[in-house]
């Protein structure tokens, strides 16, 4: 193998061999800490524009099936491991990174990267063979675009008709959906309100996705005229949206959440369920009455928001992964929530409102 590093803007470098795609690439430098789903994350569309680095010490150990993709392709910019398996796993890794024009990095003191991230927080690398004098630190805010689908998508179902708003939506809410009988209409992030009446949804999901919440301030005013007139559901990246179009902020995280195996606290019971993370971003409500929502679940470990519901209208937001995939299943039951609130009449609610 090839010597090859990883460059911070901290100015660290990290040297490692070089797999994958023979190319240059760079981003938000980000780790998880699953030890499994290697293959879901990297078709995460939420890590467009980021370097994942895996805190597992195994990565690629079991292959790859089409069945775990998230997306239609990797949507990471890199990857980097501390070990790609035994010899017949580790060349099925390579040959898929190159397969999908991906860079890697493995033999990597990944505890070392990851101190190095937690202690220095938004970290941007780039992975080269060589060491530039002067690294060019790409970092997109905003691939939001890129990932989003850029016409209307239709799955049938016998159920409710749920517009999805896809702002880089993992497959795995889409098929959560059609597996309690939904007809899905997958909408590009650009969609506006009256986009969404045209199609006469049930229901509206706000899906996760990658970048600064903050980019898009545009959809914000038609984000809140479809909580007004739909039941709505966000997930991770749509959470966000949702606080924001009501007046709460969005807070970059020293490091963000990402594994699965974060603990939440249910707020009204003081139930503790295990998630899914991935977000970067975290809200930070008002405290004035006139911000319309109470928090329904916390993160344990550091008491920041994982979700809310508003208080007269059936909208509610999670910033964990129901769907999980990877991880825990706990939460899938707020697909059912949602669901019960399409079927029960949540638009004649909204409409009453």
């Amino acid at each position: 193998m090839t010597n090859a590093y990883l460059i911070l803007d901290t100015g660290d470098v990290l040297e490692g061999k070089k797999i994958g795609a023979d190319t240059e690439s760079s981003g938000e430098l980000v780790f998880n800490t699953a030890m499994t789903g290697y293959q879901e994350m990297m078709t995460d569309p939420s890590y467009k524009g980021q370097l994942l680095t895996f805190t597992y010490p195994l990565i690629g150990n079991y292959g790859f099936q089409d069945k775990f993709n998230e997306g239609s392709a990797p949507a990471v910019e890199a990857v980097v491991t501390g070990s790609t398996g035994c010899d017949e796993r580790a060349e099925e890794f390579d040959a898929y990174l190159q397969h999908h024009g991906i860079p890697g990095l493995t033999e990597v003191d990944t505890r070392k990267l990851v101190k190095i991230i937690r202690t220095k927080k938004t970290v941007k690398g780039f992975i080269s063979v060589n060491q530039p004098a002067a690294p060019i630190f790409h970092f997109n805010e905003n691939p939001v675009p890129e990932v989003s689908v850029q016409e209307p998508v239709a799955f049938t179902g016998e159920g409710p008709h749920v517009a999805v708003l896809d702002y880089g939506c993992k497959s795995s809410i889409v098929h959560a959906l059609l597996k309690e009988g939904c007809a899905v209409t997958m909408m590009p992030h650009s969609s506006s309100a009256a986009d969404i009446h045209a199609i006469k949804p049930d229901g509206v999901l706000l899906s996760n996705g990658p970048g600064d919440p903050l980019k898009l301030q545009k959809e914000l005013p038609h984000i809140k005229e479809l909580t007004k007139s739909y039941p709505v559901l966000g997930i991770c990246l749509g959470h966000q949206l949702i606080a924001l179009a009501y007046g709460a902020e969005s807070i970059k995280l020293p490091f963000g959440h990402r594994g699965s195996n974060h603990p939440v606290r249910h707020i009204p019971d003081g139930k503790v369920y295990m998630s899914s993370q991935n977000h970067g971003y975290v809200v930070s409500e008002p405290s004035d009455e006139a911000f319309p929502f109470e928090r329904l679940f916390e993160n344990v470990n550091d008491g920041t928001c994982e979700g809310f519901r508003h208080r007269s209208l059936p909208v509610q937001s999670v910033q964990f992964h129901p769907e999980a995939h990877p991880g825990p299943s706990d939460t899938h039951f707020i697909f059912k929530q949602f669901i019960n609130s399409l079927v029960s009449g949540g638009s004649k609610v909204c409409a009453a409102t």
